[in-house]
Order: structure tokens, then sequence, then C-alpha cells
């Protein structure tokens, strides 16, 4: 099964290894103004002699290179599909996620290399590839799946980009609320985070999403909004002291217990992340779980978040299967 692995690489690798290649969500292919010989000047000659055969070679050049591109193009999209199901066929013979964290990072640089005027455009692709990621999840059976779309410091940001995040997330949740992806996999929505720091407009809309999908049992999305792992251990913590009745510091420190901690956290009653995985190729955590990701595994992928393929998701389920999980035994 490995052997597939070698024929590929020379046409999938570079893909996944670098930062500027991403697959625009409708052509798959470079942007013409990208392209080496784009900036070839035109010319209005007919002939073939002198410099105006300079000028038709240059066109040639321009033309075969744009050849080059779509035939290109033509040749990765069948071996894309052809290690896809290779890859499809393989993972689903190891071990699962029972849990999968995600943290959608690149929707800022995905606007600019797509050159959107809009910054909330790239977060709207973001919003958009989250319905195919959950239908990922729900083809391999994933219980759980917890996302990470605001943090307390992203609200810190401009407040012309804060307010487009709050409405791409008030509208994401408003769709949510009768997803035919969610309902037929049976993710029942629940949001994590300081839910307070929220416009009132955003609260309403993740109420009436967590309201429609209550009865849904069969698979839980976590969304974490204004939402930072210090944060969530620092009042798990004080929810713990104002529960126990004691009469002393010392008291409160010999009795107080990481398991009463993990009581209180967001994510009480839902066993820890196996596997989280960071788009954008940065490689850090950010604050995202961070007591519950104790014992995770991490895959830290290239791809910006709104490009992110299913090979990619594959590739990152495919090297957890090949990790010894030993819970620090």
């Amino acid at each position: 099964m490995r052997q597939y692995n070698t024929v590929f690489s020379t046409t999938l690798q570079g893909d996944q290894n670098s930062k500027s290649q991403i697959s625009p969500p409708t052509s798959g292919y470079p942007k013409q103004s990208n392209h080496p010989t784009s900036n070839v000047p035109t010319a209005p000659c007919l002939g073939f002699g002198g410099s105006e055969f300079g000028c038709w070679s240059l066109v040639c050049v321009y033309i075969s290179g744009n050849l080059h591109y779509n035939v290109a193009g033509l040749v990765r999209r069948p071996l894309y599909f052809i290690y896809e199901k290779l890859l499809s066929r393989e993972i689903k013979q190891g071990p699962i996620p029972t849990h999968l964290g995600l943290i959608l990072d690149g929707n800022r640089r995905f606007a600019r290399e797509m050159g959107f005027d809009n910054l909330a455009d790239g977060h709207r692709e973001g919003a958009r590839k989250l319905d195919t990621v959950l239908q990922w999840c729900g083809e391999l059976d994933i219980k759980v799946v917890t996302i990470w779309v605001l943090s307390p410091d992203n609200i810190q940001r401009s407040t012309e980009e804060v307010e487009g995040l709050f409405n791409v997330i008030k509208e994401k949740m408003e769709e949510l609320a009768n997803n035919p992806v969610v309902r037929h996999y049976g993710y029942r929505i629940r949001t994590v985070g300081d839910l307070d720091a929220l416009p009132d407009s955003v609260r309403e809309a993740i109420r009436k999403s967590e309201q429609s999908t209550k009865n849904h049992g069969e698979r839980i999305h976590n969304i974490a909004i204004a939402y930072g792992g210090r944060e969530e251990i620092v009042e798990a913590v004080k929810k713990c002291i104002r529960e126990k009745n004691v009469t002393s510091v010392e008291e409160l420190a010999s009795c107080l217990t990481a398991e009463d901690i993990a009581s209180h956290l967001y994510t009480c009653g839902i066993p820890d992340p196996d596997l989280i995985i960071r788009t954008s190729g940065e490689v850090r955590l950010s604050g995202f779980l961070l007591w519950q990701s104790a014992y995770s595994e991490f895959y830290f992928c290239d791809a910006l978040w709104p490009a992110f393929r299913k090979i990619d998701f594959y590739r990152a389920i495919r090297s957890y299967q090949q990790r010894t999980r030993r819970f620090g035994r």
C-alpha cells in the first residue's frame, strides 16, 4: 500500500509543502497574473521578420506556458482522485479518532492571495469549507468535532475586521440551524467560550442553532467562540474554589485535584481530543484546548483553511494512525 506514495510524490508533494500554492475553490489553477510570462507585452506585428519575429516568439512562449499549466491541471485532477481513493482505502483499515480538534487558520491569508477586497470574504470561504469537513468527519464516523473560530486576541483586531467576523459567525450559526450535513450526520451544536463578549445578535444565532439540534445524539460539534484555553482553566478553578466548603487556603490546596478542575471545563463529559489539526502552516496551539490536549496527537498542515483538501484531511488521519499512543506511560 505504501508504493503509491512514491508514485505520486512528484505531482503532489510540492503542492502540500508550499504555503503559497493553494487551490482556489472554483478553478484549481494559478491566476494568470501569477504566471511568469503574464507580463509579456503585446505587439501589433503581423510579419515574421526582424523584431516582429521576436514578438511572435514571445507570444508563442506565453501560449505554451498557459498550455503547460492547463495540461498540468488536467493531469493533476485524476491523479488526486486516484490518490484520494487509495488514502481512503488505507485509513479505513486503521483506528479513527473519536474526538477531532480543528484550528481553522489561514482565512485572512487566503483572502489576500485570492485578491479579495474584503477580508470577511476569506472568513466566509472558511465557513463554507466547514460543511465539507463535517461531511468528511461523518463519513469516517468521528463522533466529536471541536473547531476554534474566534479567540479573545482576535477580538482585539480592528473594529472593521471584528465586525466582519461577527457577521460571518452570525450567518454561519443561523445556517447551521438547518444545515443538511448537520442534520444528516446528527451533529448536536454546542458553543464554548466567553459568549458574553459577543454581540446580542450573535448570541441569539448561537441559541437558535443549539436549540434546533438539541435532540441530535449521534455526534457533537463543539464551536469555540471567544475561547481561550487559559481563560477556560482559570474559570474552572474559580468554580472549584466556590464549591469547596473549606475554611483556609491550606485546606483548599490539599483538597483541590485535577479531576475537580476537569469536571468544570467546557468539555466536561466529552473525551479529550485524540487528534488536533491546524491549517496554514503555523506550528503552535495558541491556547486551543490546553488542558484537554495533554495527550493529543498534533498535525500541522500547510494548506490554508479554505483550501484544505480531502487528501490533506486523509493525510492527517493516516499520520495519526502511524503513531503509537502511550499516554505518558
